[in-house]
């Protein structure tokens, strides 16, 4: 089976079992939704441990999360460090031009022109758009705004990105 990273367990939150969850998802009120199932990833361990959300709240830049089942700070204290991950069969179809991150990251880009620019290896939230961080085979490392008239075509199956290059738009 395969999973799907969502989010990182970065500590503990007060003393009734509460984690503090930096997400790495699109989607936190669907992910971390009462009553989802997520793996916990410890970072020692083989196989993860399965949990179902009890309850979720967001916390300044967090998420908090309480599962069912560890309703004490001692029972969630070994999940620290841990990744949070969906598993394949609980992701849910999009709307059209969207895409879950991991579609997206591990991409290569290219210009409307058929120059290479680099491969997607994080997407960074800014509010008014997303950005893709693009690393070139040699050089720094680009920055794309995921807006129309920049990127012009999304080949997931391909892992293909096609961009319009504007003006100033990378840096050399």
């Amino acid at each position: 089976m395969e999973w799907f990273n969502v989010g990182k367990i970065v500590n503990t939150h007060g003393i009734r079992g509460e984690v503090r969850v930096l997400a790495r998802t699109d989607f936190p009120e669907e992910r971390f939704a009462e009553g989802a199932k997520l793996g916990v990833f410890k970072p020692d361990a083989k196989k993860p441990v399965t949990v179902k959300v009890a309850s979720h709240r967001r916390h300044k830049n967090f998420d908090l999360l309480t599962f069912e089942g560890y309703s004490n700070i001692n029972d969630v204290l070994e999940f620290k460090n841990a990744e949070l991950r969906v598993a394949e069969h609980e992701l849910v179809e999009l709307e059209e031009n969207e895409y879950y991150y991991h579609e997206i990251i591990g991409c290569t880009v290219v210009t409307d022109e058929g120059r290479e620019i680099g491969v997607i290896t994080e997407i960074l939230e800014t509010g008014a758009n997303d950005v893709w961080a693009v690393k070139p085979q040699t050089g720094k490392e680009q920055y794309i705004p995921y807006i129309e008239d920049v990127v012009k075509e999304i080949d997931v199956d391909e892992k293909r990105v096609v961009i319009e290059l504007m003006e100033g738009l990378l840096s050399e």
